[in-house]
């Protein structure tokens, strides 16, 4: 059961950063892609920072913020390529 909620979260987690950075998801697979790493992500920021949290909403917190993370990232690596 636990690895549905890891789906669901990724899922969410994705679909909201690609709202927030780039003004629209990027498909299923992909925002569950986006998701998952940007949880990883976020949970070693967030560890750093001392930061922990034990509920859905704070791993979907997690999830969210290391997905912007991630997609910011990526925005940085795709325009110094471009140039």
């Amino acid at each position: 059961m636990s690895f549905i909620w890891f789906i669901l979260i990724g899922l969410v987690s994705g679909f909201i950063a690609g709202k927030l950075v780039k003004g629209g998801g990027f498909g299923l697979i992909v925002n569950i892609i986006v998701g998952i790493i940007g949880g990883v992500l976020g949970g070693w920021l967030f560890s750093i920072l001392g930061i922990h949290t034990s509920s859905i909403i704070g791993s979907l917190i997690t999830s969210v913020v290391g997905a912007i993370v991630l997609l910011w990232i990526v925005g940085l690596i795709s325009r110094s390529l471009n140039r």
